[in-house]
């Protein structure tokens, strides 16, 4: 049989940086010779992009909590069916922009659900699939939302339908996530994602090499 794999995976509130440190670990995991498998979360499937579109458009804005939180792990649960699950079983590194913390902290904080709803419905959706390493990528959510509404602006598709929230839910989420962080910090390590692109890849990277198959990563 095959060694088992290694799951990470980023998270942050919108705007952290989260997805270009992951590309960015994805890169230099290549040049050491690893080639990851990458998931993506809304997405990383067929179906997953088309539960991303409905998710993400702004013209849903009438899409309700409790949908909203169905349908993130509707998605979830097929990418772990064809994405994550078969890559851990070959033995693959999978580097995964969001899981079930976003929905914690996005769902569970910021729309008010609680962290009972989610986990109810983690346990069937994920059956027991979780990260090894999970990076938050901590940022102010006045600085992470400028961020990422200018990122939108300058976007083809229309994925604006959360940038469209409040600073105070964003405080909320920002809450959720450092409930998390302090519920699991070994597997959860905060990141503090201010500074160069280059100088947060630096404390990922020193984050990352606590997990042995990793350590190549750090660097000084």
């Amino acid at each position: 049989m095959a060694a088992p794999g290694i799951f990470l995976s980023f998270e942050g509130i919108d705007g952290c940086g989260k997805t270009t440190q992951l590309q960015g670990m994805a890169s230099r995991l290549r040049k050491a010779g690893c080639e990851p498998v990458i998931a993506q979360e809304p997405g990383g499937t067929r179906l997953g992009r088309e539960i991303r579109a409905l998710l993400l458009d702004s013209a849903n804005a009438e899409l309700r909590p409790i949908p909203e939180l169905l349908l993130y792990f509707a998605s979830r649960a097929q990418n772990i069916a064809e994405v994550i699950e078969p890559a851990l079983e070959a033995g693959r590194v999978v580097l995964c922009d969001r899981f079930t913390d976003a929905t914690a902290a996005y769902q569970g904080y910021g729309r008010g659900l609680g962290l009972k709803a989610v986990r109810r419905v983690e346990e069937v959706a994920c059956r027991g699939v979780e990260p090894d390493l999970t990076l938050w990528l901590d940022i102010d959510p006045e600085v992470g939302v400028v961020r990422a509404r200018r990122r939108n602006g300058a976007c083809s598709a229309d994925e604006n339908r959360m940038e469209q929230e409040d600073i105070e839910f964003y405080a909320k989420v920002r809450q959720g996530y450092t409930a998390i962080h302090q519920a699991e910090p070994r597997r959860v390590r905060r990141i503090d994602a201010a500074g160069s692109v280059e100088d947060v890849a630096r404390r990922i990277d020193a984050a990352a090499s606590s997990l042995p198959a990793l350590r190549h990563l750090a660097r000084a």
